[in-house]
């Protein structure tokens, strides 16, 4: 991408609040039918997460996940590996954390760390990396085999953009929790990722688990463009409910329970 391009897409106008939040809560109200059909019909869903530090998954995440069960939708999000799990086969830590029936579970970040940060960080060989690549479409194959519906989405943040927000991270008291301590490594290595990104689209994006690009610099489109795009690969339908009428309170035993209250320890009304 040329830097005129990438300036471009910056300034390309974003989709103003209230239209994008009325577009996100159609969509959260799509989600929340996929929810009771997965659940109805013990399907089993695997999401996984990648892209560029700084790219805006956490965001895409929370967009899909922030109106809907967290027993349903599991989001999974491991630490770096301990002594232990560095000695397990490498796919080990990640299968306990596979859907049972009636779950989705969403990887922020995955297996597919060996073919990122692993590789270009050193963390592991370029022969554990070359393994990795050989036989993770071997695995993934028998991940949806075993009946796992498995969808993979890579978002793609532009250089100018990672940087403004890399910078907003260091700025913004509120964000600086988001700066890790490979974020300005990554920043420097830009084009080892981007190869380490081109051997892995190579070697990964099969007909069986294919690979899907979210162009990332407008955050808002992002996350609308993915959750859209979700949706229409899940053959789900709208699941019948039966209406739901409030009971009325029993007066039965009634008495003053506010009054027993009194003198008990209040959080004081600040606001």
């Amino acid at each position: 991408m040329t830097k005129n391009s990438e300036r471009g897409s910056r300034l390309k106008s974003s989709l103003k609040r209230k239209d994008y939040e009325d577009k996100l809560q159609r969509l959260q109200v799509e989600l929340c039918h996929l929810q009771e059909w997965v659940k109805n019909n013990g399907k089993r869903i695997v999401i996984v997460f990648e892209g560029r530090d700084g790219a805006g998954k956490g965001g895409t995440i929370k967009a899909i996940t922030e109106r809907v069960s967290p027993r349903v939708f599991r989001v999974v999000a491991l630490p770096a590996p301990s002594e232990r799990e560095n000695s397990q086969l490498y796919m080990q830590r990640y299968v306990p954390h596979f859907p049972a029936g009636g779950e989705i579970v969403i990887f922020d970040r995955s297996w597919y760390n060996r073919a990122g940060v692993e590789y270009v960080m050193g963390f592991c060989t370029e022969e554990q990396h070359r393994r990795f690549l050989q036989t993770c479409p071997i695995m993934e194959k028998w991940v949806i085999e075993g009946g796992i519906m498995l969808l993979k989405y890579w978002l793609e943040v532009g250089n100018n953009e990672q940087e403004r927000r890399f910078q907003a991270r260091i700025e913004d008291p509120l964000r600086q929790w988001k700066l890790s301590a490979l974020d300005l490594p990554s920043r420097a290595r830009w084009y080892d990722y981007s190869r380490a990104r081109d051997l892995m689209l190579e070697a990964t994006d099969t007909e069986v688990a294919p690979w899907y690009i979210v162009p990332s610099d407008d955050k808002k489109s992002a996350r609308l463009n993915c959750i859209s795009h979700l949706l229409s690969l899940i053959p789900y339908k709208k699941v019948p409910r039966q209406k739901v009428k409030l009971p009325a309170r029993k007066t039965k035993g009634a008495y003053d329970d506010l009054a027993v209250l009194k003198g008990r320890r209040f959080v004081p009304e600040k606001y």
